[in-house]
């Protein structure tokens, strides 16, 4: 079950999720660091977002109700509190500094060069809190020469090789129309950090951890393109043949487009019955994965030509009780209506006190004891600040100073 707590009750729940008491300082911007750390956030964790007094970039991106709430920042930015620190002034700094003495996590996604001007580096932090768990999402590796280097998700597709795979069915390179680099990596935050957490409770000691955006992405894309290149010498070149083939692709129904994918040879035999074709099971060229995969050509042309035969409730029909991966080509309107996300109570609607009615995803996992929460709604520019500043240990007259500063 996800509840979503409702904004005005600060957060409290019945049942604590997974990260519950875990206080994390959010620094970052955009969506890399941002998204992440609203992951951790439905999963438990005390978010404090820092934003600087013009706040965090998304704010103004999209459509919006109000000004510095569009559509952009609400999409990464729930589950937190808000707390407006201008980190270039030392009351700011002194401030972060305070706050990280109590934390488990500080992540930023300054660069390493802004990050030393600031005054931001982990050596100051490991000294303030030797358990603290220290994360910098960068572009780059900061040990290489593009280190120094600003990144964003499309030049991240263009270096990592992804843009390029899309000359195969796109002519030239082309990006993804989703920000998969940032995405990406925003996950490898999440994992690197619970592991650093981790390692911190058989240690007892934090450490700083770098998760950067471009080697991310490389190790994403040649997971399975490496391929020939894995061996030295090498057996082939690289590029995985099967997916790196222009008929890989929904195939035109009778009504509409349609995605088949008979992969292994047991899906193979049972989807030539059904479609009342068993010779193409005894076709020597589709015999055997490696087989199909040799003649991958001929064999996506076989099923772009079957699926023709048929609308997709015909084929919803034939192949509904088979073990055959089969599905629609939902559009993005078509995910809000969705019998599979329908049926799990995935998209939540709530009330948020200042933008109304909002619909926001669901949180993916599901935990039997400790379930995640949309624990709080997504914060006003500095909705939090005297709040947080309160709870660690400012008086009134130094929370006063910084307002006004």
């Amino acid at each position: 079950m996800i509840r979503c707590v409702n904004h005005e009750d600060g957060g409290d729940s019945a049942m604590a999720g997974p990260l519950s008491g875990v206080r994390i300082l959010d620094c970052t911007t955009v969506v890399l660091g941002p998204w992440a750390a609203q992951q951790l956030g439905d999963l438990g964790a005390d978010v404090i977002k820092i934003e600087p007094p013009e706040g965090d970039t998304t704010r103004v991106l999209g459509p919006a109700r109000n000004p510095g709430m569009a559509a952009f920042y609400l999409g990464c930015n729930r589950s937190k509190r808000s707390i407006v620190l201008d980190l270039k002034q030392d009351a700011g700094r002194k401030a972060l500094f305070k706050l990280a003495e109590t934390a488990d996590v500080l992540m930023h996604n300054y660069r390493p060069e802004p990050a030393k001007r600031l005054g931001v580096e982990y050596e100051k932090f490991e000294k303030i809190n030797p358990r603290l768990v220290y994360v910098a999402a960068y572009g780059y590796r900061a040990a290489g020469p593009m280190g120094p280097k600003a990144a964003y998700d499309d030049i991240i597709q263009a270096g990592s090789g992804l843009a390029a795979l899309q000359s195969v069915v796109a002519g030239q390179p082309r990006f993804l129309p989703t920000i998969v680099a940032d995405k990406t990596s925003s996950n490898g935050v999440v994992s690197a950090l619970l592991a650093a957490l981790f390692a911190r409770e058989r240690t007892g000691k934090g450490q700083a951890v770098e998760v950067p955006m471009f080697e991310t992405l490389v190790s994403f894309v040649m997971v399975e393109h490496l391929y020939g290149e894995t061996f030295k010498p090498a057996l082939d070149t690289a590029g995985y043949k099967r997916v790196l083939n222009k008929e890989r692709r929904p195939y035109p129904s009778k009504d509409g487009y349609f995605a088949l994918l008979p992969y292994t040879d047991g899906h193979w035999k049972e989807f030539c019955i059904l479609v009342g074709r068993p010779d193409l099971a005894a076709d020597a060229r589709f015999q055997g994965m490696a087989n199909r995969l040799k003649n991958v050509e001929q064999y996506y042309a076989t099923l772009a030509k079957l699926c023709a035969e048929r609308t997709n409730a015909e084929w919803v029909e034939l192949l509904k009780n088979s073990n055959v991966p089969h599905g629609p080509v939902n559009t993005l309107d078509d995910l809000f209506v969705d019998p599979q996300l329908e049926a799990t109570g995935y998209w939540q609607e709530v009330e948020h006190p200042t933008e109304g009615k909002l619909r926001l995803p669901g949180i993916a996992p599901r935990f039997s004891k400790t379930p995640p929460e949309i624990k709080r709604l997504q914060p006003r520019l500095g909705e939090h600040s005297v709040e947080v500043l309160k709870e660690a240990g400012f008086t009134a007259a130094e929370i006063d100073a910084m307002l006004k500063s």
